[in-house]
């Protein structure tokens, strides 16, 4: 997600509070930085999927509620994280080309707008990932709500299963869930994960035992693999920058010979 779309946003929801409380729509349009009211009755409606008429008038509780987590390294980059009240239902890297389709498809599965803001699972959530980061923590308590099809959870509660600092491959995963001959299943699964880390895709690999693709960018799967492994963050932060268009050839070759290694056993337990 865009800084800007970021900011739209929290613009749109601070605009939605605003008629929720009995301002009129122009002002609030106005108010809002809006040059128009079709202008404005546009981008709340592609953001909100309605109008701000019917969305003022849709129920207080029923909203999503989203925001950012700050990771500490810089270079890592932020986290989005969205919560209902049942739990937790997004976390995922600010750069995510898909984040903002997720931000839509969870407003449609749930039936409400999302509003920037603060939720009592998301200050868990970050307590938790505080944490996580610091090498304090290897499991997760906060309450997690990940709607999906029955195939989805099975695959999603595996990963549950893999012990911190383990890994597991896309046939072994497809194993365990007695499905051995759909890894190709399994791997979409995984890829439809919202819950990045407290539901850890980062943690299979290909079956050669290269580290493979994730959606966050490979050299994020990479350093948390590292630190799982309990390297230190210190040696991490030296590790952490983006790769680059010139060592991007390095890295591939790298990757192929790379194997990560198991040590710690922690199972991450989360409550979907």
């Amino acid at each position: 997600m865009t800084f800007q779309a970021y900011s739209r946003a929290r613009r749109l929801g601070t605009a939605l509070r605003a008629l929720r409380h009995g301002r009129k729509l122009d002002e609030v349009a106005l108010d809002h930085g809006f040059e128009s009211h079709n202008g404005f009755r546009d981008a709340f409606s592609r953001w909100f999927g309605a109008p701000p008429g019917r969305a003022s008038r849709a129920r207080r509780a029923d909203c999503i509620t989203f925001a950012a987590i700050e990771s500490p390294l810089g270079p890592l980059g932020p986290l989005i994280a969205a919560s209902v009240d049942e739990g937790v239902c997004l976390l995922e890297f600010n750069d995510r080309r898909m984040l903002e389709a997720q931000l839509a498809r969870l407003r449609r599965l749930f039936d409400c707008p999302a509003l920037h803001g603060d939720h009592l699972h998301l200050t868990q959530l970050r307590r938790e990932l505080s944490d996580y980061f610091a090498g304090k923590r290897k499991s997760f308590d906060v309450p997690l709500h990940a709607p999906g099809s029955d195939f989805e959870h099975r695959v999603w509660r595996e990963l549950q299963r893999i012990p911190c600092g383990e890994t597991r491959s896309y046939v072994e995963l497809g194993r365990a869930i007695g499905a051995p001959k759909a890894a190709r299943a399994v791997g979409r699964a995984n890829g439809m994960n919202r819950l990045a880390l407290v539901i850890p895709c980062h943690r299979v690999i290909r079956d050669d035992g290269t580290v493979g693709g994730y959606g966050g960018g490979r050299w994020r799967k990479e350093w948390l693999l590292r630190l799982e492994r309990q390297e230190s963050v210190a040696r991490q932060s030296a590790l952490i920058s983006p790769p680059t268009t010139s060592t991007a050839t390095a890295r591939k070759s790298r990757d192929r010979a790379a194997t990560p290694a198991a040590s710690a056993r922690s199972t991450i337990r989360t409550t979907t």
